[in-house]
């Protein structure tokens, strides 16, 4: 029976824990936040669990709460993930986390490459796991471009995907943290190109698709995302020698963010106008709604009824296979908006990546992993890929896949 931690209890980190709730294995599960009315409104309607109030800031807070436990799921802020990661270490847990942090470098790769070293010797040599990038993108994504490798004997081209396209008649231009979404929409790009990892600019290098069960073609721009850094290290070992890697998203938030990016108006930088000094970026995020997280909050933006609840989730790999060259073109089918809140009382953004989240935690908690030490959800091995991807399908999270020779 396995003692879990979850530490934030936001979107991806109530999933977790309501998952977990649910699951044989588990005994007992920590919520803990610095939020009290968070942890308090979770812990009240799950059966395993007591509630914990965090600094995260402070180390020993986080080792108080996590004595005993087994597994750490990380569900704060990246930037937290150095005192969360040494947390871990010292209780001897095993750790998860729904991205990379980028505060050990100033070059992202540098920080992904260090935490592949340092921590992972360290966690190795505690006998422990510790798994980054575990929600739907990274973590699912990362599941189903390794998933793809499968049908190629050498990789050219890898382009991930992900359009989201649910908009509602009142004005809520992100599903999720306004302040995380416009962060990720200025943040600084990275794509695998002819081998190495380089800068992208944000919002540029768009692409075109017509997407099955989408209405009209959707433009796609580079986002920042962990996935092309994971890969484009793991390139040679783990995606065949893929040559150039590349992730692209687009929809509602796009369409929102792009001309103010474009306009100078995601800048963190101190602007004076008219006699007055403010930073563009806080200006814009001020004057955002905040992402609905409550039931009555996410049925009343339902009940007003959606423009659209579409989207896509795509994998295309281009390599030869059989002395021929190949497109395997992948797409993840999981419920929309309405159909999560249907099933479980949330948004499809949070079912999906709350979802996916929770099952690499399931493999934890049925002692499915058998590395040691640090990897990225694109590192499991294809054993683990398979045993992940049956559980996905148990909450209607499938791949399916075409092979087209080119």
């Amino acid at each position: 029976m396995k003692k879990i931690l979850v530490l934030g209890t936001g979107a991806q980190g109530s999933t977790v824990a309501q998952r977990m709730d649910e699951e044989p294995n588990v005994s007992q599960i920590i919520c803990a936040d610095a939020d009290h009315k968070a942890v308090d409104e979770l812990v009240k309607i799950l059966k395993k669990a007591s509630g914990a109030y965090v600094d995260a800031d402070d180390i020993d807070s986080i080792i108080k709460a996590a004595e005993g436990v087994d597994l750490i799921v990380n569900a704060l802020p990246i930037r937290f993930a150095p005192k969360v990661l040494e947390a871990a270490i010292a209780v001897k847990a095993n750790y998860q986390d729904f991205a990379a942090t980028d505060v050990l470098d100033s070059w992202w790769p540098k920080c992904v490459e260090m935490m592949y070293e340092d921590y992972g010797r360290r966690f190795k040599e505690i006998g422990k796991t510790a798994i980054i990038g575990t929600g739907s993108a990274p973590g699912m994504m990362c599941v189903a471009a390794k998933r793809s490798m499968t049908y190629l004997d050498t990789c050219d081209d890898i382009l991930m995907m992900v359009y989201e396209g649910v908009e509602a008649k009142r004005f809520l231009p992100f599903w999720w943290s306004p302040f995380t979404a416009l962060s990720d929409m200025t943040d600084p790009t990275f794509a695998l190109k002819d081998g190495e990892l380089v800068e992208t600019e944000p919002h540029s290098l768009p692409v075109t698709r017509h997407f099955k069960g989408c209405q009209g073609p959707v433009t796609l721009v580079e986002h920042a995302h962990d996935e092309t850094v994971y890969m484009g290290l793991n390139k040679d070992t783990h995606f065949k020698g893929a040559k150039n890697i590349n992730f692209k998203y687009g929809g509602v938030g796009i369409d929102f963010s792009t001309p103010l990016y474009r306009a100078g108006l995601l800048s963190r930088e101190e602007e004076t106008y008219k006699g007055h000094t403010f930073i563009p970026f806080d200006v814009i995020v001020s004057h955002l709604p905040p992402a609905p997280k409550y039931h009555d909050e996410i049925k009343e933006i339902l009940d007003e009824g959606l423009v659209k609840d579409e989207g896509a989730f795509v994998v295309e790999a281009v390599g030869m296979k059989d002395g021929k060259r190949v497109l395997v073109e992948t797409y993840l089918y999981a419920p929309g908006c309405v159909e999560s809140f249907e099933r479980a009382g949330i948004t499809g953004e949070m079912y999906l990546t709350g979802q996916c989240g929770s099952l690499f935690t399931k493999m934890f908690v049925n002692d499915e992993y058998t590395q040691k030490g640090l990897i990225s959800s694109d590192m499991l091995t294809d054993e683990e890929c398979g045993k992940y991807l049956d559980y996905a399908a148990q909450l209607d999270i499938t791949l399916e896949t075409e092979v087209k020779t080119l």
